[in-house]
Formats: C-alpha cells, structure tokens, sequence
C-alpha cells in the first residue's frame, strides 16, 4: 500500500458516471429510530474533494455519514449526488453513486478476500454475470490498491483485523462509484498503513467525504473539514480555519498549536490536554 492506486482502479467508473461526484445537503436533519441528531445541515462538497467529518464521540458522525449513503433516510431536507435525489433511487441506482465503508462492517468470515471484494460490483453486473473476466480484473486491481494483492483466496477468518479493513475497502474500490463515503476507517490499521490508507485516498480522484477522531490526519489529508458539535455541522471550511486553537479548545477541550517540521518544513497540529496546558 505505497499511496498511490492501480490506474485499472482508478478508472474503473461505468461510463454512465462522472469519476468524482458533486454532493449538496440540503436543511437536513437526520438521526436514527425517531431520535434527532443532527439537525439543518447544509453544505456542498465539490467533485474530487476530501472532505473530513470530525467531533466529539456520539455527536453524529456515523448518522450523518450513514443518511449520505442512504441507510438512513432523512427526517428532513435532501442528499443531491450529482443533481440527484440520493433517497428517491432505487438501490442498484444509488450503489452506482455512492459506496460507504461503515466503521462496524464485517466482512463475513466463511467468504474468502476475492468473495467480498466481488461484491462491489454487484451494482453493475447482469442476472447470473458473475465471474468474468472483468471482473476478476478489478477484484485484483482493487486488492493490489490496498496491499493485499495475492489475498484473493485468503480466507477472512484468517485475516487481521487491519486486513479485514482493508478487504471492506478494496470492496467499495471495486464499487466504482463517484462518491465514497468512510467512516473511521483507520480503525485497527497500524501507522504505516493508517497514512497509506489516506494517500490513497486523496489519490484516487473521488469525492471523499470521511469520518476521522484523528484531528491530526483530518487537517494534514482533508481539503475541507465539518465539525459536527451539539446537534449542528458547522461550515465546510479549510483545516486551518476548521481546526483552529479556539474550535478544538470549544469543542474538544484540547490546546492545539500549528508546529513546522524541522525536516520537510510542513506545518502539523499539536494537541495537548488543557490540563496539561494549565500546569
């Protein structure tokens, strides 16, 4: 997993989709069994952007990511991917658009790595077409872009948990679609593929919308951050902006500061307890 995609993968959309998609959210709000979470949401992600998700656990994240996908419809508002209606397609439809990677999904155990991969191109396959050579074809692309080419016929319960999460990954690779959405999804990933993971990502030429609790990668791999933060999403804005000293102290209860590198002279965020501060 060295940053960069398989090009097969990386052009691998169907010819009826644009490679990045444009996402507009509309007054929304959202949340699960009756309960609002987040609420009145706008704000608009251009096609190819990387945006970052952030706040504190429970503020809303994965409900706001899973309402983008469409696993949970809105009490309010609307999702536009492309100029369409998210919500009023019907599943094959919505699949073409938009692959998420949930930060809970297992892939199931009795599959072998190839197996699940496989299953991202459900979306686009004819009655009784699996197996084709095409489709092997992005199989193997889509697990050689994660590091794990030679995993095919690896079985997942013999897998790590990292691996697993790269599998899920390859799978919503492998989905094409314009739009892809991940929740936390360097979870269980050691740091050398948690920062391969991201470079891919900003790589692969989607639009990326994705959940992070590590305000560190959120403001060195995101072109743009929302802070979901009691009840509301703020504006989309650059990481600088988005995670300045004054929102992470408000909204974390964290000190930051912007430190060069004393090597490549990039600017990094770091985080301090406030208790710390205060001693």
């Amino acid at each position: 997993m060295n940053g960069s995609v398989h090009p097969s993968v990386a052009a691998a959309e169907p010819e009826s989709e644009t490679a990045a998609a444009a996402l507009r959210v509309e007054d929304l709000t959202c949340g699960p069994r009756g309960r609002v979470v987040l609420a009145d949401a706008e704000f608009e992600v251009r096609p190819g952007e990387v945006v970052g998700v952030v706040g504190p656990n429970g503020a809303g994240k994965s409900t706001l990511l899973r309402t983008l996908g469409g696993l949970l419809r809105p009490r309010r508002g609307r999702v536009l991917v492309n100029g369409s209606a998210l919500h009023a397609l019907s599943a094959r439809r919505r699949a073409r658009l938009v692959a998420m990677v949930g930060q809970d999904d297992q892939p199931p155990a009795d599959l072998c790595a190839g197996e699940v991969v496989a299953l991202g191109r459900t979306p686009y396959l004819p009655p009784w077409g699996a197996g084709s050579p095409a489709e092997r074809r992005a199989v193997e692309d889509a697990l050689a872009a994660v590091d794990l080419g030679g995993f095919a016929d690896r079985p997942v319960r013999r897998m790590s948990g990292g691996e697993r999460q790269r599998v899920l990954l390859a799978r919503a690779l492998a989905q094409a679609s314009p739009l892809l959405l991940l929740d936390e999804p360097t979870n269980h990933l050691d740091i050398t593929h948690r920062l391969a993971l991201l470079a891919l990502v900003r790589g692969l030429g989607r639009t990326v919308v994705v959940a992070l609790h590590d305000l560190t990668l959120a403001d060195r791999y995101c072109d743009r951050v929302l802070v979901v933060h009691d009840g509301s999403a703020s504006e989309l804005r650059p990481p600088r902006e988005a995670l300045s000293s004054e929102v992470l102290a408000t909204v974390f209860g964290v000190r930051a500061a912007r430190v060069r590198h004393p090597e490549t002279g990039a600017t990094h965020l770091l985080l301090e307890p406030m208790s710390e501060a205060a001693g």
